[in-house]
């Protein structure tokens, strides 16, 4: 990830400030805060099921024609 300075922090503001006006600004940042959380959280949820898919036991093809 880009290491932004505070003087890249400051322009990126200011442009935000520019496009959005400063009523809605708000309104954006907590919209990018929810999405940002349930990009998280299914991304956690993927990663899970991929861990709890490689720790249970393969089931050969002999197991399942037995059946």
């Amino acid at each position: 990830m880009p290491n932004i300075g505070v003087t890249g922090f400051i322009l990126i503001i200011l442009v935000a400030l520019l496009l959005f006006g400063p009523s809605k600004l708000p309104q954006l940042g907590r919209a990018i805060g929810t999405t940002l959380r349930e990009f998280r959280a299914g991304a956690r949820d993927l990663l899970q099921q991929g861990e709890d898919d490689q720790n249970e036991p393969r089931k050969s093809k002999k197991d399942t024609e037995q059946k």
